[in-house]
């Protein structure tokens, strides 16, 4: 069976560090960090102080106030992204085949905050059940896709990837494969997180997996540096339209990126560290590769995983290095999370995104915060450090890892319209 082509037509994007796509792609270049005080809530007892949260974006303008009241905030991310990404498409609403455009979305956590509000009301009361009666829809991880499905009449596959961290990944990897099998000629795909809560922000302090940096915020995600000390915590959404080539070219669409191909594996080693020696991580990159029909040599920039755990990134840059040999030494590697911060389900999308707007502009975003080299890394490895690297960029790998062991790698080619 001929697999079918498969390119990216659409973006849209909510992050700590832009409310859209132009707004992402200016900040990351220009190496704006989103990390701040938290707002949501009062930290004064809580370990981590800070975060990256979404930014002067008014929900309650995007909203009707029925529909504020049916969304938890990872719902709301999903549609604004989505709706940005379907524009940029180009897609015609009224005559697609809706029964051929799906939503495959990708969220770690879901209605983190829905669930820890009614759990709370239901524990200060007198024991009687009281609930939302839209709590269940509100809170359900697979109700992102449901909603920009039923908004737009969209019937073709609808679901959520739950793989942690590597969620939307996940997402766009299934959507890749719905399309090339001719199961589908558009899917909405990427992911969104919303997990700077209370209980986001506890739990993730009880298992010491977050920077407390708490004294300078802005440069607490600082992967790859000998002083990183966890990662920093993020909100939003990615979205990405994916569509079959001969489809897309047939209507005229623009064409950011051809997806050659995606890779999971694995670590079958620990619910939150990685392997000490990248194992799942070389297995992962691998896949990738021989999915994709491509050498090591073939890649020209790597946005890894990079989330400033002291664990984490030398693990995967020992990965990079045994599965690329020398050629790692020619590779722009970044980490786009020391300015967003660690979105979790979302992460694997708006790096994605990062990537394919890397390759669009020859224009590699950095990796900030970086002071003190750390003497676990290999120094010869070019970690795109606190500057944007002008390079033409016709490949390029985004890797997403996710607790429980969970790896995915994708891979994109710039592709001539």
């Amino acid at each position: 069976m001929e697999l079918k082509r498969v390119v990216v037509t659409g973006l849209g994007a909510l992050t700590p560090i832009g409310n859209n796509i132009e707004e992402y792609w200016d900040a990351l270049v220009s190496g704006k960090s989103g990390s701040a005080p938290i707002t949501y809530f009062d930290t004064e007892k809580f370990k981590t102080k800070f975060a990256c949260e979404i930014k002067n974006f008014d929900f309650n303008e995007y909203f009707g106030r029925k529909e504020i009241r049916r969304l938890d905030r990872f719902a709301q991310y999903a549609l604004v992204a989505s709706d940005e990404a379907i524009a940029d498409s180009g897609i015609d609403l009224e005559t697609v085949d809706k029964y051929r455009v799906g939503v495959i979305w990708g969220a770690g956590i879901g209605g983190l905050e829905t669930f820890q509000e009614e759990v709370k009301n239901f524990a200060n009361g007198d024991g009687t059940p009281r609930f939302n009666p839209f709590f269940i829809p509100k809170m359900i991880a697979d109700i992102a896709p449901g909603n920009i499905s039923i908004k737009h009449g969209f019937m073709g596959p609808n679901y959520t990837t739950v793989s942690a961290c590597a969620s939307s990944a996940n997402a766009l990897i299934d959507a890749l494969n719905y399309i090339r099998l001719g199961y589908s000629d558009v899917i909405v795909t990427g992911g969104s997180e919303a997990a700077v809560t209370q209980a986001g922000m506890g739990g993730f302090n009880a298992m010491h997996a977050l920077s407390t940096r708490n004294d300078d915020p802005e440069k607490a995600s600082r992967p790859f540096d000998a002083n990183r000390d966890g990662f920093v915590l993020g909100e939003g959404s990615g979205a990405l339209i994916l569509e079959e080539y001969e489809h897309a070219k047939a209507r005229g669409a623009k064409i950011y990126a051809e997806v050659l191909g995606g890779g999971m594996s694995s670590d079958a080693y620990h619910m939150t560290a990685p392997h000490p020696d990248g194992t799942g991580v070389v297995a992962v990159m691998e896949n990738c590769l021989r999915n994709a029909g491509l050498n090591p040599e073939d890649v020209d920039a790597i946005n890894t995983h990079g989330t400033s755990t002291p664990l984490g990134d030398v693990a995967e840059l020992k990965a990079i290095t045994k599965v690329f040999g020398d050629h790692a030494k020619t590779l722009n590697i970044n980490s786009t999370k020391s300015m967003t911060g660690h979105l979790l389900g979302a992460a694997g999308a708006i790096e994605a995104i990062a990537s394919i707007l890397a390759m669009k502009h020859s224009l590699v975003p950095p990796t900030i915060n970086h002071e003190t080299a750390d003497e676990n890394i290999d120094a010869e490895l070019n970690l795109t450090l606190n500057k944007a690297q002008e390079r033409e960029v016709n490949v390029a790998m985004s890797n997403t890892f996710g607790f429980g062991g969970h790896n995915a790698c994708v891979l994109f080619k710039k592709i001539a319209e």
